[in-house]
């Protein structure tokens, strides 16, 4: 493990320099990695904490992986601490059981991720969608990988569909984008100016390493764009570091085949939609606006493939919510991607 920093890295704030490399470029969790999380506010003890918590923590900080028994977060004095505890544990436990954070990202999925708090599988999936990415260098495809980690907002703007990161613009519409001067301008009535942010360009591409872990700059998914063909890369290097699996992915206006066999819509929006319309059920024209994004996936080798889906196309979608907010689930490619179970040692 090393600590060592390249100009060209990105996310390091997902901590990645913290792990171990596993095989296949996966990674591995350490200690240091278990302090980062450790270090999050919801497991910092607050000033009421009793005296067994501040001692537990103290005690995981020093040894993060140690083994800790129920009898022992018994003696905490809030209930809600006991949960919390109860909970990190259990998460750390099936995270170190694994050989890989990449195959514990896919156990978890598989099974129940129940009483994760979702920050927890936030950073879990932010450090797998890390290394999925290691070695790209189109900044599209990097800024398009933020969807599989950081909500987004999305806007239509002369003809370009922007995507924004929904934490930077709340933070910059807060203050008014003038810092604790607009924060007292803000709550002493004044109305903040319009919130704006960098759209990626060719022209500023260059600088997306050293501002990666802002999430300040938009994405522009618009036909043709080429935030478009990023989230294609990006979404064909998350499956094929995941799952092993060579695809190709391009992006489509619609979906116009009679012979419609199989879709995943990467949120909960665009499944509920492209469910619909598999059913034949009429959808209204406003809700199908709500389609972002549509591409087409393939399999390299049809013979990993269902045989009912072999060498057909496989349709993903990607959608905002009524409040324009997009959050990307990529977790539902472990139950939605058509793959037959892998051969006995294998």
């Amino acid at each position: 493990m090393s600590a060592m920093l390249s100009p060209g890295d990105f996310w390091v704030a997902s901590g990645h320099h913290l792990c171990e490399a596993a095989p296949h470029g996966r990674l591995r969790a350490t200690a240091d990695l278990w302090r980062a999380f450790l270090a999050r506010p919801e497991l910092v003890p607050p000033e009421e904490a009793c005296a067994a918590e501040v001692a537990l923590h103290a005690a995981l900080l020093a040894e993060p992986e140690q083994a800790v028994d129920a009898a022992r977060i018994a003696t905490l004095a809030d209930a809600d601490a006991q949960e919390n505890w109860r909970h990190f544990l259990g998460f750390r436990d099936r995270v170190a059981a694994a050989p890989s954070l990449e195959e514990a990202w896919l156990a978890l999925y598989r099974g129940d991720v129940g009483g994760i708090p979702p920050i927890f599988l936030q950073m879990l999936t932010h450090l797998v969608a890390r290394a999925a990415m290691e070695g790209e260098g189109d900044p599209f495809a990097l800024r398009a990988a933020e969807l599989f980690y950081r909500p987004q907002r999305a806007a239509i703007n002369q003809g370009s569909l922007l995507l924004a990161d929904q934490e930077v613009l709340e933070m910059r519409g807060r203050d008014g984008g003038f810092g604790a001067l607009g924060q007292l301008l803000v709550e002493a009535g004044a109305p903040p100016r319009e919130v704006e942010i960098d759209v990626l360009s060719d022209m500023n591409a260059h600088l997306y390493h050293g501002r990666s872990d802002a999430h300040d700059f938009a994405l522009d998914i618009a036909e043709g764009r080429p935030g478009q063909q990023g989230l294609a890369r990006a979404m064909a290097r998350f499956i094929r570091h995941l799952f092993g699996e060579e695809v190709t992915i391009r992006a489509v206006p619609t979906i116009e085949d009679r012979d419609w066999r199989w879709h995943i819509g990467l949120d909960t929006e665009a499944t509920s939609i492209t469910n619909d319309l598999w059913q034949g059920k009429k959808v209204a024209q406003a809700r199908l606006a709500r389609i972002l994004w549509l591409g087409v996936l393939e399999f390299t080798n049809p013979a990993r493939v269902l045989p009912r889906v072999a060498g057909k196309p496989i349709y993903l979608a990607l959608a905002m919510d009524a409040a324009n907010r997009l959050r990307m689930k990529p977790q539902n490619l472990v139950a939605g991607l058509p793959l037959l179970p892998p051969e006995k040692g294998a």
